[in-house]
């Protein structure tokens, strides 16, 4: 089984549902030549770990994202995923930091969901204020307050492993078994540090609940996908107009477009423009990097 999976369940007596993801090779790609210190590393792997949660429940071609945007030292966490599974993100802050909690990094701040479906005519925004002392306490409050179900979070990560677990009570779980929520939230706070980036999804859930019956769904697959993606770059330069990207091209000599998300630098000297607007282009810029 690949290294980067997410595994959903089932508590088949007491109507509450989870999910499993552990992100390893996926994770090291995305953060891979970014030197982020420590306590923006776990801020980041939580919320990729949160994003493919999140993610794992589009049932149609889709984006969503997640942003955590503040006023302290980590002015942005950006991870998104589409219904493949497919994240990429990165962070924004300043060094040095100050702090370790997402109040202290984040300071005053805003979680930010969008969803871009092909149904829908903009993409659904969601935006509400930061509460909690913890990534896991401040998606909770998120789920409790957009979904009126009552979940439970906990979230590892390390400049190795990115992973999470989701339980989530169902609304027929008081009549199934008055006590199940409770029991299974009580369980699931024995979880060890070491334990949610390390155990497979089975033999964490065996650990934590020995004596419930639960159904585990299929692994579905999650990678790292950050392409380029020259294109997308086009179509933004047209949007812009010719009067100002020509004034741009006279002001600096090329144009030099950053993809801060996916580490790429394109470029566009006077000849790329001229084609550009000339009509479709179908040829490359000649460097990227």
């Amino acid at each position: 089984m690949s290294d980067d999976y997410l595994h959903r369940f089932l508590f088949d007596e007491l109507d509450i549902c989870g999910a499993v993801v552990r992100l390893g090779p996926a994770w090291r790609q995305m953060t891979e030549r970014r030197a982020y210190p420590a306590p923006v590393i776990r801020l980041l792997g939580e919320i990729s770990a949160v994003t493919v949660l999140f993610g794992s429940q589009l049932k149609q071609p889709g984006r969503l994202t997640l942003q955590l945007r503040g006023n302290g030292p980590v002015s942005l966490l950006l991870v998104d995923c589409d219904e493949q599974l497919r994240l990429r993100g990165m962070a924004r802050c300043a060094t040095p930091l100050v702090g370790e909690t997402p109040p202290e990094l984040l300071g005053d701040g805003q979680l930010l969901l969008s969803l871009d479906l092909p149904s829908l005519r903009q993409p659904y925004q969601s935006i509400v204020p930061l509460a909690g002392e913890s990534l896991a306490e401040i998606f909770e409050h998120h789920l409790e307050k957009s979904e009126q179900l009552a979940s439970r979070l906990f979230l590892a990560a390390s400049p190795e492993c990115a992973a999470g677990l989701l339980l989530q009570k169902l609304p027929a779980a008081e009549t199934r078994d008055a006590d199940g929520w409770a029991r299974c939230t009580a369980l699931a706070a024995t979880l060890q540090a070491a334990e949610l980036p390390s155990l497979p999804a089975e033999q964490l859930l065996r650990r934590l609940f020995p004596e419930e019956t639960i159904r585990l769904f299929p692994a579905r697959p999650v990678a790292y996908h950050c392409p380029e993606d020259w294109e997308k770059v086009r179509s933004m330069l047209r949007a812009l107009g010719r009067s100002e990207v020509y004034a741009a091209l006279r002001e600096q000599g090329e144009l030099v477009i950053q993809d801060e998300i996916c580490q790429r630098e394109y470029r566009f000297d006077a000849s790329a423009i001229d084609r550009l607007f000339a009509g479709p282009a179908t040829d490359l810029p000649p460097t990227v990097h």
